[in-house]
């Protein structure tokens, strides 16, 4: 017979190996994909592989650390973290701080720290999921009202949003009033006030794309796909053609041909195409499962979590990762316009790596404590 207080931890290893799993196989994903790139920038071909290697075996490390934490000992730590947060977005976009915190491609979301290049925003990710999570929990049945309810997150969101959009970095900016606002449906927030918002964000989302070239360039991209090979829409098209190369079962492990200067970012905002050229349909199959099988683990914990924070806490970080795998899928396949947004756990990016591993620690440490609620009753 099992110890009832080990009903629901499968569900907490179960999601360890799996994030585990994704990562190993993201370090052999971005080998295939940018060992042409290492080479042409001087490095050799295992450069990018090796760091995302060690991300990994940080990231595992994290989690195994975090799992083991009392995920209600990140609840008095939330404002902190969010000020810090707010702090380096800042920090970040001043004028003066270009020696850390250099331009790379006309953007400004990295600062360089010992070699490591370190992407705020993705670390906000966590933080507004945490802080949300929180305050919606101790505000219990006040969500239902405007000004004592959604009010105050909008205060401290928005303009939170706002330093990521100014980077710039309009999807990311989106991504975080995304999450946060799943995050207070799920405390019990009208859908009346979602609504309203939305017709708000419509006209300044739209004026953002618009009044900046790329973006607008990236939308008649994405509503012109497959139409001809102009820069506008090159990488959806290039990635397209991979999609299509790899039919049943791919061309093979580092056989793909778009890496070869025809898809530029193949081992980050493009991998899942890397993916469905080299692995096929079955590849893709397989990890659209994988991902899958991690949402249901996540819903499953945050649905049996011992108390409304923990709840809500599981749903948001569940969803910052379900969110993310989701937009980076579309992309590559022309369902939405490109973003940016990485593939949790695969793409290049040890910053969007150590989160994903933090997130899922958090969540392992929420099923145990439950399993450990479940044997002292």
């Amino acid at each position: 017979m099992v110890p009832r207080d080990e009903t629901h931890l499968w569900e907490s290893r179960l999601l360890g190996i799996l994030a585990a799993t994704l990562g190993v196989f993201g370090v052999a994903v971005v080998y295939s994909a940018s060992s042409i790139w290492a080479v042409q920038d001087g490095y050799a071909g295992s450069h990018f592989a090796r760091q995302q290697l060690l991300g990994v075996i940080v990231g595992i490390i994290v989690l195994v650390i975090v799992a083991r934490v009392d995920y209600h000992r990140w609840r008095p730590l939330a404002w902190p973290f969010l000020g810090a947060t707010a702090l380096l977005l800042v920090v970040l976009i001043l004028p003066f701080t270009h020696a850390v915190a250099p331009e790379v491609n006309g953007a400004r979301r990295w600062f360089r720290v010992f070699g490591w290049r370190i992407q705020p925003s993705e670390a906000a990710k966590f933080v507004v999921v945490l802080w949300t999570a929180m305050l919606a929990a101790r505000k219990g049945d006040k969500l239902r009202g405007f000004r004592g309810g959604i009010l105050p997150f909008l205060v401290v969101l928005v303009p939170l949003s706002a330093l990521v959009v100014v980077e710039p970095d309009l999807s990311t900016g989106a991504v975080l009033l995304v999450i946060a606002g799943t995050v207070l449906f799920a405390a019990g927030a009208r859908i009346g006030h979602f609504l309203l918002l939305g017709l708000v964000a419509v006209p300044i989302a739209w004026h953002q794309i618009v009044s900046v070239q790329y973006r607008l360039a990236r939308l008649v991209g994405f509503l012109s796909a497959g139409s001809d090979a102009a820069e506008a829409n090159w990488q959806i098209n290039q990635s397209l053609i991979g999609m299509g190369a790899g039919r049943a079962v791919g061309v093979g492990f580092g056989e793909g041909l778009q890496k070869l200067g025809h898809l530029q970012y193949g081992y980050s905002d493009f991998i899942f195409s890397t993916i469905g050229e080299e692995w096929g349909f079955v590849g893709v199959c397989v990890m659209v499962g994988l991902f899958g099988l991690y949402l249901i683990l996540g819903f499953r914990i945050a649905r049996r979590a011992s108390d409304s924070f923990g709840m809500l806490l599981a749903t948001g970080l569940t969803v910052m990762i379900g969110l993310a795998a989701v937009l980076h899928i579309g992309v590559t396949m022309a369902v939405v316009p490109t973003t940016g947004i990485s593939l949790p756990f695969i793409s290049f990016g040890r910053s969007s790596l150590l989160v994903s591993f933090l997130a899922t620690g958090v969540l392992m440490n929420i099923a145990v404590q439950r399993s450990r609620a479940e044997s002292r009753a």
